[in-house]
């Protein structure tokens, strides 16, 4: 069990340390996976940015994934979850009206967490994508595409747990999966810590004002 989100993030940066990686950028899921990545940023001397994803809710079941959208920079990325939209019939244009409504969320909260601040390029360096857990895989698969699509050298994925079926679907979508937990009953991700209270919005503006494109604050 990890104390809190920061301690998670310490125990990662130790792993990451010794891989010797080139031209480092953090790349966080908001807003549980920030502290964690912060603290790899912080190890690492790298540059922190967040990585949006959103679910796509179902018609008329937005309690029901049928995908995920993720947007970094200017690369997004859609993942469906063929199986619920083959069950639901669900339409194209359905598709593409939820799909614009979550991108409108996510631009609204990039706003609101950079606050102008250029962001770092991913070209060429080394991405590594972090949250605070990993329950089913299917929003990371959605992120690592779109971090794919901005070219960087290589994508790691360093999460604190998740269950080992993820862990192997997601190693074909990075280079690398760091995963320092990999529990067959997962269960809940708050279960992995004594501490996981909610992270709020002035947490992860603050935590993306200390590491800067240029490296740790």
């Amino acid at each position: 069990m990890f104390d809190d989100r920061g301690s998670a993030g310490r125990q990662l940066a130790a792993a990451m340390r010794r891989r010797g990686l080139t031209a480092p950028v953090v790349l966080a899921l908001p807003r549980g996976g920030v502290p964690v990545g912060a603290e790899i940023a912080e190890a690492l001397g790298a540059p922190l940015d967040v990585l949006m994803v959103r679910k796509l809710g179902a018609p008329g079941r937005p309690e029901l994934a049928m995908g995920a959208v993720a947007k970094t920079g200017e690369s997004t990325e859609t993942v469906l979850n063929d199986d619920v939209v083959s069950l639901l019939r669900v339409r194209q244009d359905d598709i593409e009206a939820t799909k614009a409504h979550e991108l409108g969320v996510i631009a609204e909260r990039e706003r609101r967490y950079h606050g102008g601040r250029t962001r770092p390029a991913l070209r060429g360096r080394t991405a590594i994508v972090v949250d605070d857990g990993i329950a089913t895989g299917a929003t990371m698969r959605a992120a690592l595409r779109a971090v794919r699509r901005a070219n960087p050298a290589h994508v790691v994925l360093a999460v604190p747990v998740a269950p080992p079926d993820a862990v192997r679907a997601l190693s074909a979508e990075a280079d690398e999966v760091v995963c320092l937990q990999q529990p067959w009953d997962l269960g809940a991700i708050g279960m992995y810590y004594r501490d996981f209270r909610q992270v709020d919005d002035s947490e992860v503006v603050a935590a993306l004002a200390r590491h800067t494109a240029d490296g740790a604050a």
